[in-house]
């Protein structure tokens, strides 16, 4: 049974793959940077070994973390684990900061994101009931905020 369960879970994972095959950037192939990028270079069927390897040891996290790995610093997948931690991290202060439409935390935020400090203040103040509740989680945040200044954000280059 395991067995069976395990094959069908590489051939849903490989179709997946082959799905986002347009998506993936270099310097590694579709199951994104870490050990298995380094292992397995092609970029086809043999990237679910690649994922493999990146999720069984942990060592995309950790690359993305210290820019190891194929994981540059410049590359989307560091960036947005970089603005996922520092949500969870720095959450409760987030929150207070966005209320008043000012604060460090916001400011830091604003540069990972790309926006213009002083939009992304007013923004959060103005903005603020629908990128908090009760139940909203630091994942939920970010992309809350990531949709709306996307639209809006004037982008420093």
């Amino acid at each position: 049974m395991k067995k069976i369960y395990l094959t069908l879970v590489g051939l849903i994972a490989g179709i997946s793959l082959i799905g986002i095959s347009s998506l993936s950037a270099a310097p590694y192939g579709m199951a994104g940077c870490g050990l298995g990028s380094l292992i397995i270079k092609e970029n086809n069927i043999l990237q679910i070994f690649a994922a493999t390897t990146n999720g069984t040891f942990g060592n995309q996290t950790f690359g993305i973390t210290t820019g190891t790995s194929n994981c540059t610093p410049n590359s989307s997948a560091y960036q947005e684990k970089q603005q996922e931690i520092f949500v969870t991290v720095n959450f409760e202060s987030l929150e207070s900061e966005m209320a008043m439409g000012k604060g460090e935390k916001i400011m830091a935020f604003s540069q990972m994101l790309g926006c213009d400090s002083e939009t992304f203040a007013k923004i959060s103040k103005e903005k603020y009931k629908e990128f908090f509740s009760e139940t909203t989680t630091p994942k939920e945040l970010l992309q809350k905020v990531k949709t709306y200044t996307n639209k809006v954000c004037v982008k420093n280059i």
